[in-house]
């Protein structure tokens, strides 16, 4: 049985939107702080987060029934290897919200403004955003990935604590589910209680997003609106929580069969 399927392929597609959607979040906080409506940012960032969790959560079913379909004999190592192929379109899917981020932070520069005038209503945003017209002009706001937008950052730079902290949290995030379901192939008689534990690990790793991570970055946006910080320190803070969103993929791959069997182990305390 061949580890690439469609099915795979299809999974993969999805993580690597979902991480490409959640790397280019950054760049509504960017667009927000050059137009200088941060609150309606705010909006459309929630909208982007909503939409990488619902992604999310629609590949998860596709994701276990990998475990499901693979051979008894060769089980683990089978799903380890479709796992990691998983893992490894994290890591593309970060990179290429990276390379979009030019070309997002303009589209969204322009989408807050039209939320403006919308009076806040997403979906009227939305049906005009899908009209032929808007289309148009969104093509025109293609841009190419630049170096000078990284150029000037240094290690002095680099908050050491808080990348750290992002890079760990990111690994763990990455690993969540596909940990717990590793888990279940090594403890079959506590399957269910690993595979739940998926929803624990995600939670965890979402509460020190927003505990640790979010409110740093909101208050360097809030500076730069209130004129008390500049645009250049924004956009460096950001590119830097994206190259540690890359690294924290990159560690998923570290941490994914030790995950697992940290799972199989707590699963098999509170059985």
């Amino acid at each position: 049985m061949e580890i690439i399927t469609g099915k795979l392929i299809i999974i993969a597609f999805f993580i690597l939107i979902i991480h490409s959607i959640e790397t280019l979040a950054y760049a509504v906080r960017l667009a927000g702080a050059r137009v200088r409506l941060l609150a309606s940012a705010l909006a459309l960032f929630n909208v982007m987060v909503m939409v990488s969790r619902l992604a999310n959560m629609m590949q998860q079913p596709f994701t276990g029934s990998l475990a499901d379909t693979a051979p008894k004999e060769t089980a683990l190592a089978f799903v380890e290897g479709q796992f990691r192929i998983i893992i490894g379109a994290a890591s593309i899917g970060t990179i290429l919200g990276m390379l979009l981020l030019p070309t997002f932070m303009a589209i969204f520069s322009r989408a807050i403004l039209h939320l403006v005038e919308e009076r806040g209503s997403v979906p009227a945003l939305l049906r005009k955003g899908f009209t032929l017209p808007y289309i148009r002009r969104a093509i025109k706001h293609i841009r190419r990935p630049s170096l000078s937008y990284i150029k000037g950052i240094g290690l002095r730079d680099i908050p050491v604590k808080l990348f750290i902290t992002n890079v760990v949290i990111t690994a763990v995030y990455t690993i969540g589910v596909l940990s717990a379901i590793y888990a279940s192939l090594l403890v079959p008689e506590h399957k269910t209680t690993a595979i739940m534990a998926s929803g624990l690990i995600n939670g965890v790793a979402t509460i020190l997003l927003i505990v640790f991570i979010d409110p740093k970055i909101s208050i360097l946006a809030d500076d730069v609106v209130n004129n008390r910080g500049s645009y250049t320190a924004l956009k460096k803070a950001s590119i830097i929580m994206m190259m540690s969103r890359l690294l924290g993929t990159l560690l998923a791959q570290v941490l994914f069969v030790p995950g697992a069997y940290y799972v199989s182990w707590f699963s098999g305390i509170i059985s």
